[in-house]
Protein backbone atom coordinates (compact mmCIF):
# COMPACT_ATOMS: atom_id res chain seq x y z
CA UNK A 1 0.00 0.00 0.00
CA UNK A 2 1.41 3.41 -1.00
CA UNK A 3 1.94 5.83 1.87
CA UNK A 4 -0.13 9.02 1.74
CA UNK A 5 2.44 11.02 3.77
CA UNK A 6 6.24 10.84 4.24
CA UNK A 7 7.84 8.98 7.16
CA UNK A 8 10.75 10.39 9.20
CA UNK A 9 12.90 9.03 12.03
CA UNK A 10 13.23 11.50 14.93
CA UNK A 11 16.19 9.59 16.37
CA UNK A 12 18.28 10.86 13.44
CA UNK A 13 17.75 14.37 14.79
CA UNK A 14 18.09 13.66 18.51
CA UNK A 15 20.98 11.17 18.38
CA UNK A 16 22.32 11.20 14.81
CA UNK A 17 25.44 12.62 13.21
CA UNK A 18 25.48 16.21 11.95
CA UNK A 19 24.73 14.93 8.43
CA UNK A 20 21.79 12.85 9.69
CA UNK A 21 20.43 15.84 11.63
CA UNK A 22 20.58 18.06 8.56
CA UNK A 23 18.94 15.35 6.44
CA UNK A 24 16.13 15.05 9.00
CA UNK A 25 15.57 18.81 9.04
CA UNK A 26 15.17 18.80 5.25
CA UNK A 27 12.84 15.77 5.27
CA UNK A 28 10.59 17.21 7.98
CA UNK A 29 10.53 20.69 6.45
CA UNK A 30 9.67 19.40 2.98
CA UNK A 31 6.92 17.18 4.43
CA UNK A 32 5.38 20.14 6.26
CA UNK A 33 5.70 22.34 3.16
CA UNK A 34 4.35 19.79 0.65
CA UNK A 35 1.86 17.80 2.73
CA UNK A 36 1.36 19.48 6.12
CA UNK A 37 1.47 15.94 7.58
CA UNK A 38 4.24 13.46 8.38
CA UNK A 39 4.61 10.09 10.09
CA UNK A 40 7.29 9.92 12.81
CA UNK A 41 9.03 6.85 14.23
CA UNK A 42 11.44 6.70 17.19
CA UNK A 43 9.51 9.62 18.68
CA UNK A 44 10.34 8.82 22.31
CA UNK A 45 6.73 8.33 23.48
CA UNK A 46 6.54 5.13 25.52
CA UNK A 47 4.22 2.49 24.06
CA UNK A 48 3.20 1.18 27.49
CA UNK A 49 2.29 4.71 28.64
CA UNK A 50 0.09 5.15 25.57
CA UNK A 51 -1.53 1.76 26.24
CA UNK A 52 -2.29 2.68 29.84
CA UNK A 53 -3.88 5.97 28.83
CA UNK A 54 -6.01 4.27 26.19
CA UNK A 55 -7.25 1.79 28.81
CA UNK A 56 -8.05 4.55 31.31
CA UNK A 57 -9.76 6.67 28.63
CA UNK A 58 -11.88 3.69 27.66
CA UNK A 59 -12.84 3.19 31.32
CA UNK A 60 -13.87 6.85 31.62
CA UNK A 61 -15.97 6.93 28.45
CA UNK A 62 -17.68 3.69 29.53
CA UNK A 63 -19.12 5.48 32.58
CA UNK A 64 -22.81 6.49 32.51
CA UNK A 65 -23.48 9.89 30.93
CA UNK A 66 -24.63 11.40 34.22
CA UNK A 67 -21.28 10.46 35.82
CA UNK A 68 -19.20 11.78 32.90
CA UNK A 69 -21.22 14.99 32.92
CA UNK A 70 -20.06 15.77 36.47
CA UNK A 71 -16.71 16.60 34.89
CA UNK A 72 -18.02 19.08 32.31
CA UNK A 73 -16.94 22.38 33.86
CA UNK A 74 -18.86 25.46 32.75
CA UNK A 75 -16.85 28.51 31.70
CA UNK A 76 -13.69 26.63 30.68
CA UNK A 77 -14.56 26.42 26.95
CA UNK A 78 -13.83 22.70 27.05
CA UNK A 79 -10.16 23.34 27.82
CA UNK A 80 -10.22 21.11 30.93
CA UNK A 81 -12.38 18.11 31.73
CA UNK A 82 -15.26 16.64 29.74
CA UNK A 83 -17.06 17.98 26.66
CA UNK A 84 -20.31 16.19 25.90
CA UNK A 85 -21.33 14.48 22.68
CA UNK A 86 -22.04 16.71 19.67
CA UNK A 87 -21.01 20.00 21.28
CA UNK A 88 -18.00 20.78 19.05
CA UNK A 89 -18.39 21.44 15.34
CA UNK A 90 -16.11 22.48 12.48
CA UNK A 91 -15.93 26.26 11.99
CA UNK A 92 -17.82 26.11 8.66
CA UNK A 93 -20.53 23.77 10.04
CA UNK A 94 -23.39 24.04 12.52
CA UNK A 95 -23.75 20.26 12.83
CA UNK A 96 -22.04 18.78 15.89
CA UNK A 97 -19.36 16.15 15.37
CA UNK A 98 -20.20 12.59 16.46
CA UNK A 99 -17.82 12.64 19.42
CA UNK A 100 -17.28 13.43 23.09
CA UNK A 101 -13.89 14.21 24.59
CA UNK A 102 -11.86 14.87 27.71
CA UNK A 103 -9.04 17.42 27.89
CA UNK A 104 -6.00 17.91 30.08
CA UNK A 105 -3.94 21.09 29.98
CA UNK A 106 -0.67 22.60 31.08
CA UNK A 107 0.28 22.55 34.76
CA UNK A 108 2.44 25.41 36.04
CA UNK A 109 4.17 26.00 39.39
CA UNK A 110 2.05 27.53 42.16
CA UNK A 111 4.16 30.72 42.08
CA UNK A 112 4.04 31.11 38.28
CA UNK A 113 3.20 34.80 37.52
CA UNK A 114 0.26 33.98 35.21
CA UNK A 115 -0.99 30.98 37.23
CA UNK A 116 -4.59 32.23 37.05
CA UNK A 117 -4.55 31.74 33.24
CA UNK A 118 -4.07 27.97 33.67
CA UNK A 119 -7.16 26.26 35.12
CA UNK A 120 -6.48 23.20 37.25
CA UNK A 121 -6.86 19.84 35.59
CA UNK A 122 -9.98 17.88 36.52
CA UNK A 123 -9.53 14.60 38.41
CA UNK A 124 -12.01 11.75 37.90
CA UNK A 125 -12.92 9.94 41.12
CA UNK A 126 -14.22 6.87 39.27
CA UNK A 127 -10.97 6.35 37.27
CA UNK A 128 -8.30 7.57 39.71
CA UNK A 129 -5.25 7.08 37.44
CA UNK A 130 -6.85 8.72 34.38
CA UNK A 131 -5.59 12.27 34.97
CA UNK A 132 -2.21 11.24 36.45
CA UNK A 133 -1.40 9.02 33.46
CA UNK A 134 -2.65 11.72 31.10
CA UNK A 135 -0.29 14.30 32.59
CA UNK A 136 2.59 11.84 32.18
CA UNK A 137 1.64 11.36 28.51
CA UNK A 138 1.20 15.14 28.08
CA UNK A 139 4.84 15.66 29.15
CA UNK A 140 6.09 12.94 26.79
CA UNK A 141 4.24 14.50 23.85
CA UNK A 142 5.51 17.95 24.83
CA UNK A 143 9.13 16.74 24.81
CA UNK A 144 8.78 15.04 21.43
CA UNK A 145 6.99 18.07 19.97
CA UNK A 146 9.75 20.38 21.21
CA UNK A 147 12.35 18.36 19.26
CA UNK A 148 10.25 18.54 16.10
CA UNK A 149 9.91 22.31 16.49
CA UNK A 150 13.68 22.65 16.95
CA UNK A 151 14.14 20.91 13.60
CA UNK A 152 11.52 23.15 11.98
CA UNK A 153 13.21 26.26 13.41
CA UNK A 154 16.47 25.22 11.72
CA UNK A 155 14.57 24.56 8.47
CA UNK A 156 13.19 28.13 8.66
CA UNK A 157 16.71 29.57 9.22
CA UNK A 158 15.87 30.47 12.81
CA UNK A 159 17.90 29.64 15.93
CA UNK A 160 17.21 26.02 16.91
CA UNK A 161 15.78 27.18 20.26
CA UNK A 162 13.41 29.73 18.65
CA UNK A 163 10.28 27.96 19.92
CA UNK A 164 11.67 26.76 23.28
CA UNK A 165 10.64 29.70 25.47
CA UNK A 166 7.40 30.15 23.53
CA UNK A 167 6.13 26.63 24.23
CA UNK A 168 7.42 26.36 27.82
CA UNK A 169 4.19 26.54 29.84
CA UNK A 170 2.28 26.89 26.56
CA UNK A 171 -1.47 26.33 26.29
CA UNK A 172 -1.05 22.78 24.99
CA UNK A 173 -3.89 20.27 25.29
CA UNK A 174 -4.05 16.48 25.51
CA UNK A 175 -7.42 15.33 24.24
CA UNK A 176 -8.91 11.85 24.59
CA UNK A 177 -11.66 11.61 21.94
CA UNK A 178 -14.39 8.96 22.02
CA UNK A 179 -16.51 8.36 18.92
CA UNK A 180 -19.35 6.12 20.19
CA UNK A 181 -20.94 3.37 18.08
CA UNK A 182 -23.26 4.82 15.43
CA UNK A 183 -26.76 3.61 16.18
CA UNK A 184 -28.84 5.40 13.52
CA UNK A 185 -28.36 7.15 10.20
CA UNK A 186 -26.44 10.36 11.04
CA UNK A 187 -28.01 13.69 10.05
CA UNK A 188 -25.27 14.69 7.61
CA UNK A 189 -22.71 14.48 10.44
CA UNK A 190 -19.50 12.49 10.44
CA UNK A 191 -17.26 11.62 13.35
CA UNK A 192 -15.19 14.77 12.80
CA UNK A 193 -16.07 17.14 9.96
CA UNK A 194 -13.28 18.53 7.80
CA UNK A 195 -11.18 21.09 9.66
CA UNK A 196 -7.71 22.43 10.31
CA UNK A 197 -6.09 22.46 13.74
CA UNK A 198 -5.60 25.73 15.62
CA UNK A 199 -2.19 25.17 17.24
CA UNK A 200 1.48 25.00 16.13
CA UNK A 201 1.65 21.22 15.57
CA UNK A 202 -0.52 18.24 16.51
CA UNK A 203 0.91 14.86 17.51
CA UNK A 204 -1.43 11.87 17.24
CA UNK A 205 -0.86 8.30 18.38
CA UNK A 206 -2.65 5.61 16.37
CA UNK A 207 -6.40 5.48 16.91
CA UNK A 208 -8.29 2.31 17.88
CA UNK A 209 -9.96 2.30 14.44
CA UNK A 210 -9.37 3.91 11.05
CA UNK A 211 -11.13 6.89 9.54
CA UNK A 212 -8.55 9.71 9.43
CA UNK A 213 -8.30 11.31 5.99
CA UNK A 214 -6.40 14.34 4.63
CA UNK A 215 -7.27 16.50 1.64
CA UNK A 216 -4.39 16.58 -0.84
CA UNK A 217 -3.40 19.30 -3.33
CA UNK A 218 -5.64 17.68 -5.98
CA UNK A 219 -8.69 17.91 -3.68
CA UNK A 220 -8.71 14.16 -3.13
CA UNK A 221 -9.25 12.55 0.27
CA UNK A 222 -6.42 10.20 1.25
CA UNK A 223 -6.59 7.63 4.05
CA UNK A 224 -3.92 7.98 6.74
CA UNK A 225 -3.00 4.56 8.10
CA UNK A 226 -0.07 4.89 10.53
CA UNK A 227 2.21 1.92 11.08
CA UNK A 228 2.81 0.38 14.48
CA UNK A 229 4.77 2.67 16.85
CA UNK A 230 4.32 5.60 14.43
CA UNK A 231 2.78 8.91 15.38
CA UNK A 232 1.20 11.28 12.87
CA UNK A 233 2.21 14.95 13.15
CA UNK A 234 0.58 17.83 11.31
CA UNK A 235 0.99 21.58 10.96
CA UNK A 236 -1.61 23.72 12.73
CA UNK A 237 -2.95 27.10 11.68
CA UNK A 238 -0.63 29.01 14.04
CA UNK A 239 2.48 27.60 12.35
CA UNK A 240 0.95 28.16 8.92
CA UNK A 241 0.21 31.75 9.90
CA UNK A 242 3.70 32.31 11.35
CA UNK A 243 5.26 31.07 8.09
CA UNK A 244 2.90 33.06 5.83
CA UNK A 245 1.46 29.82 4.33
CA UNK A 246 4.89 28.34 3.59
CA UNK A 247 4.18 25.42 5.91
CA UNK A 248 0.64 24.22 5.30
CA UNK A 249 -2.14 23.41 7.74
CA UNK A 250 -3.87 20.64 5.81
CA UNK A 251 -7.61 20.01 5.94
CA UNK A 252 -8.45 16.65 7.52
CA UNK A 253 -11.46 14.75 8.87
CA UNK A 254 -12.54 11.51 10.52
CA UNK A 255 -15.12 9.69 8.40
CA UNK A 256 -17.74 7.23 9.57
CA UNK A 257 -16.87 3.55 9.16
CA UNK A 258 -18.73 1.29 6.72
CA UNK A 259 -22.24 0.46 7.98
CA UNK A 260 -21.18 -3.05 9.02
CA UNK A 261 -18.67 -1.45 11.43
CA UNK A 262 -21.02 1.15 12.92
CA UNK A 263 -21.05 -0.87 16.16
CA UNK A 264 -17.33 -0.23 16.66
CA UNK A 265 -16.42 2.82 18.78
CA UNK A 266 -13.25 4.76 18.02
CA UNK A 267 -10.80 6.19 20.55
CA UNK A 268 -8.16 8.72 19.54
CA UNK A 269 -5.51 10.64 21.53
CA UNK A 270 -4.18 13.84 19.89
CA UNK A 271 -1.84 16.31 21.56
CA UNK A 272 -2.29 19.91 20.41
CA UNK A 273 0.98 21.75 20.99
CA UNK A 274 0.29 25.42 21.68
CA UNK A 275 2.58 28.30 22.58
CA UNK A 276 1.98 30.74 25.43
CA UNK A 277 -0.76 33.30 24.86
CA UNK A 278 1.68 36.18 24.37
CA UNK A 279 3.54 34.62 21.42
CA UNK A 280 3.51 36.98 18.43
CA UNK A 281 2.17 35.16 15.35
CA UNK A 282 3.19 37.92 12.92
CA UNK A 283 4.53 36.35 9.74
CA UNK A 284 8.29 35.73 9.79
CA UNK A 285 9.93 38.33 7.50
CA UNK A 286 11.82 35.70 5.45
CA UNK A 287 8.55 34.00 4.51
CA UNK A 288 7.08 37.13 2.89
CA UNK A 289 8.15 37.26 -0.77
CA UNK A 290 6.95 38.65 -4.09
CA UNK A 291 5.51 35.21 -4.91
CA UNK A 292 3.96 34.90 -1.43
CA UNK A 293 2.85 38.36 -0.27
CA UNK A 294 1.89 39.00 3.34
CA UNK A 295 -1.31 37.03 4.04
CA UNK A 296 -2.08 37.84 7.69
CA UNK A 297 -2.37 40.78 10.06
CA UNK A 298 -0.41 40.58 13.36
CA UNK A 299 -2.13 38.70 16.20
CA UNK A 300 -1.04 36.96 19.39
CA UNK A 301 -1.51 33.24 19.95
CA UNK A 302 -3.96 33.94 22.78
CA UNK A 303 -6.12 36.24 20.66
CA UNK A 304 -6.12 33.74 17.83
CA UNK A 305 -7.02 30.81 20.11
CA UNK A 306 -9.99 32.68 21.59
CA UNK A 307 -11.22 33.61 18.12
CA UNK A 308 -11.08 29.99 16.94
CA UNK A 309 -12.68 28.52 20.09
CA UNK A 310 -15.69 30.75 19.44
CA UNK A 311 -15.85 29.60 15.81
CA UNK A 312 -16.01 25.92 16.76
CA UNK A 313 -18.67 26.38 19.43
CA UNK A 314 -16.59 25.83 22.58
CA UNK A 315 -16.48 29.46 23.69
CA UNK A 316 -19.35 31.95 23.83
Amino acid sequence: MTRAIPLVDLKKFTEGSEAEKQAFVGELGRAFHDYGFVGVINHGIDKDLVGRYYAESKAYFSLPTEIKSKYEIQGLAGQRGYTSFGKEHAKQSNVGDLKEFYQLGQEVPADYPAKDEYPDNVHVDEVPAFTKTGIELFKAFEASGAELLRAIAIYLNLPSDYFDDKIKYGNSILRAIHYPPITQEPKSAIRAEQHEDINLITLLVGASAGGLQILDAKDQWLDIVPGEDEIVVNVGDMLQRLTNNYLISTTHRVVNPPREEWHRPRLSIPFFLHPKSEMDLSCLPDTVTAERPLAYEPITAGEYLNERLREIGLKK
